[in-house]
């Protein structure tokens, strides 16, 4: 059974700096490593798994949701604070890659005639300008769980000893080099 995505690919196009025309297929696993590593750090084990849950309980997209009413405080928190987490956090994740493509002839970096490709620098402050954002979305989804606290009781309570308990600092310490 697949992984529920808390985001679709579309969503991600549409709300980020991925043209529309990237395929699908180079964009899904990044969205799958910054729900499973970033998403997840925020939240914890548990509350990952229960929106794991519910999307894949009501199939949730924009028009739908999570389902009934009972489940409006995960509605607010996936709409309004998961989704642009992981729209952020999910560019980031691709940026490094975007410029390669691996086949069974090794490792190759796009070119077109009518573009030049940015160097290490500019996707550098690119990246840590997404990175930012990331974070402040992050931030605002802390602040919420934290205010909300008796909505979300698996935000303060993990199932088991090998659950990852939420972090409640967003500012990302790690980084990649060139």
């Amino acid at each position: 059974m697949a992984k529920p995505l808390f985001i679709s690919v579309n969503e991600l196009k549409k709300k980020s700096v991925i043209d529309g025309n990237v395929d699908d297929d180079k964009i899904l696993q990044y969205i799958e490593v910054a729900q499973d590593t970033h998403i997840q750090n925020y939240m914890g084990s548990s509350l990952y798994r229960k929106f794991q849950t519910l999307i894949t309980a009501y199939a949730a997209d924009d028009t739908t949701g999570m389902g009934d009413a009972s489940n409006s405080a995960y509605n607010t928190l996936w709409r309004d604070y998961v989704k642009p987490m992981m729209i952020w956090f999910a560019q980031d994740s691709f940026l490094p890659f975007a410029m390669f493509q691996i086949t069974n002839g090794g490792v190759y970096k796009h070119l077109s005639d009518s573009s030049e490709t940015i160097t290490v620098e500019e996707l550098r402050i690119m990246q840590q300008e997404v990175r930012q954002n990331a974070e402040f979305y992050a931030r605002r989804f802390i602040e919420y769980v934290r205010d909300n606290e008796s909505s979300f009781a698996e935000y303060q309570t993990q199932d088991n000893d090998s659950d990852l308990y939420p972090d409640k600092d967003a500012n990302y310490a790690g980084g990649w080099v060139l």
